[in-house]
């Protein structure tokens, strides 16, 4: 009898957590997936089991080509905003978890300057993308100082409102979910390897490409999948800070359920879902990441 009841221990142990991960997770997608094959008017929505709403999400695309549809278009727009803020949180988290971890001796100094990078996380997305409109404005102190310092005669009109606005947001945003795992990587690294490399005459780039990269590639790999989900879905960076003019999958997303037009916009959630899980099942082919678990 005491062996039945440790053998089921782990199992109710765990059964809280998973309790919470079907009630939040697995049951909304759920919903959302039957919520797509719904079909709606202007002024209904009625239960049914059909495809429209994912041929609707395409309608005509493959019939324009070589010319993108719509659609193509905006996740194309969506797939060059997360790669080229993948790009750069990667290179910012790097940087900043190698000065924390072989730069810094001491520990204290160490967990402060660490917790310094969750700063944006004490407020919340839409006052940390207020933020930048008194810096990045027509007005903004950054106009103003260019404009001060004589490297221009008039306000730059592309600081906000803009693709560079919209990037810069988002880095700002994601950067810390790419210095975390990198710095938890590198903190396992052992010291012995990084002097047998200098030992055995190793530049610093060689030590830094070929023992400390790959030995962090696990959480380099966990950084990539938070920052590429947190992308693609956004709508809240890409709305405010670009004008609400620059497309992305979630901006429409959003738009559509703003105009309650719920199974369409459940559709191309489910398409959105599926496109970042393809993302994510590439990375994990490319690295196991259970190793750092």
């Amino acid at each position: 009898m005491l062996e039945d009841k440790s053998r089921w221990t782990p199992y109710w142990q765990a059964a809280p957590l998973a309790l919470v991960f079907f009630v939040f997770f697995l049951l909304p997608l759920a919903v959302t997936f039957v919520v797509s094959f719904w079909t709606y008017t202007g002024y209904s929505i009625e239960p049914a089991f059909v495809g429209d709403n994912y041929v609707t999400a395409f309608d005509k695309c493959f019939a324009s080509l070589p010319d993108l549809c719509t659609t193509f278009r905006t996740y194309l727009s969506t797939l060059r905003f997360c790669l080229l803020v993948w790009l750069i949180t990667l290179v910012l988290g790097f940087t900043i978890a190698y000065y924390l971890v072989f730069e810094i001796r001491s520990n204290t100094v160490r967990i402060v300057l660490a917790l310094l990078t969750t700063i944006p996380f004490w407020t919340s997305n839409v006052i940390r993308m207020i933020s930048w409109i008194p810096l990045l404005g027509r007005n903004g102190l950054v106009n103003q100082a260019l404009m001060g310092a004589g490297i221009v005669s008039e306000p730059v009109d592309w600081l906000l409102y803009s693709p560079f606005a919209v990037t810069l947001s988002l880095v700002h945003i994601n950067t810390v979910f790419m210095i975390v795992p990198i710095l938890n990587s590198m903190l396992r690294i052992d010291r012995s390897l990084i002097e047998a490399a200098y030992d055995t005459g190793a530049s610093p780039w060689q030590t830094i490409w070929n023992v400390i990269v790959p030995l962090s590639k696990t959480g380099i790999a966990i950084g990539s999948i938070f920052v590429v989900t947190v992308v693609m879905g956004d709508f809240i960076s890409v709305g405010l800070m670009g004008g609400q003019q620059i497309a992305s999958a979630g901006k429409v997303i959003e738009t559509q359920i703003t105009a309650l037009q719920f199974p369409i916009a459940a559709a191309n959630a489910i398409v959105l879902l599926a496109v970042v899980l393809m993302i994510v099942w590439v990375m994990l082919r490319l690295v196991d990441i259970r190793k750092e678990l």
